[in-house]
This record gives C-alpha cells, structure tokens and sequence, in this order.
C-alpha cells in the first residue's frame, strides 16, 4: 500500500482524508503516526505558499512523500483590513480556539451583514512533496454564506462548518452528509483524484 504524510496537526483534515484514501489504496499517516512535531511559520501570502512551508518542512525531515493543505478565506462586504485571508484562524496576532473563531465571525456578520448572512469564498490549496518533486492543486468554493447564528453541532477543528450555510442546500455545513456534498457541495473528490495522480507517478 502507497503511503503519505499529511502535515498538519488538525486530526479533523486528517480524518477528511483518511477513509476516502485508503479506498484507493494509499494509508494517510498523520504527525502522531511519525512522533515529529516541528515548529513552522506559516508566513505565506496565500493557501499554496503556506502549504508549501509546511510540506517541505515535513518532507526534508523525514524524506517521506508529504501532503500540506491550507485555506484561505474571503467574505464579501466587509473591509479590506479585516479579510481574514491565510489567518483564518488568527486575528490580531492572536491564534483563535473553536468558540473564539466562531464568536468572532458571527461579530462580524452582525456588524457588516445582510439579511444576517455574508457571502464567503473558500480557496483551497494543496502540495505533495514526491521524490523532491513538488505539485500543487488549487480549489475555489464559493457556494457558502456566513451566518450569526451557529448550529447547535460544533465539529472540532472546523468550528466555521457551524456558522457557514450551503446556499444549494440551505443547510448548516456540520450538517451535510455525503450524500448532501455529491448534489450541493464540492466535495473532496478533485484532491483525492489528485492525490492519487500524484502518488502514481
């Protein structure tokens, strides 16, 4: 069986992967599967370049093939300054836990929204580390508004799934099944079909 690192310490993108993974024959190892920990600035400017740190931190310690994700965030109406872009999870120099991102957030729709509700934009970006060879794959999501009332669910590691709505499906994200994502969502099947594409090389 084909196997990959994912660098990243968030057990829910893990977990995102993991089964949809191993169906295709390729066992998603985590950082606690390897016991390394290494401290990483993300000081990218976009979802790429902060993968990119982190792949490339990983794969020069261990010399196995790594993944690394992350997401940038957009959301329409609100100022420039307050994009939260590539710090989703950090405002003010601050890193945000699962109830600080969500009251932040629901803030900002209260104060800039529409309707109670503002339109956001994921981009979602990965990079695999093969053989010292690097591929990239770039995702857009624009399917979601951000709300100020959060679901009663909280998925944890991914506290904005509670307070985003998927405007096909007019339902809270935490709430989607599998079924919900093939008809209303983008689902994860591009990154998997990726990942596969560059594993098999």
């Amino acid at each position: 069986m084909k196997e990959i690192l994912f660098a990243t310490g968030n057990t829910a993108k893990v977990d995102r992967f993991y089964e949809k993974l191993l169906k295709n024959g390729i066992l998603l190892k985590s950082l606690k599967d390897i016991n390394i920990n290494i401290d990483i600035e993300e000081n990218g400017k976009n979802a790429i370049e902060n993968a990119m740190i982190k792949a490339k931190a990983y794969y020069d310690a261990t010399k196995i093939t790594t993944m690394a994700m992350d997401d940038t965030m957009y959301i329409d109406g609100i100022p420039e300054e307050k994009q939260p872009g590539v710090f989703v999870r950090r405002v003010n120099g601050k890193r945000l836990n699962d109830k600080e991102m969500i009251d932040y957030y629901t803030n900002l729709v209260k104060t800039y929204g529409k309707d109670e509700k503002l339109n956001t934009k994921w981009i979602l970006g990965m990079v695999i580390i093969k053989d010292d060879k690097i591929s990239t794959y770039t995702g857009i999501t624009n399917e979601y508004y951000l709300v100020d009332k959060p679901a009663k669910k909280i998925k944890e590691g991914y506290p904005l799934s509670s307070i985003l709505i998927n405007k096909k499906l007019n339902k809270y994200d935490v709430y989607l099944t599998e079924e919900d994502k093939k008809i209303g969502q983008s689902d994860d099947n591009n990154f998997i079909n990726f990942i596969e594409k560059v594993i098999s090389k």
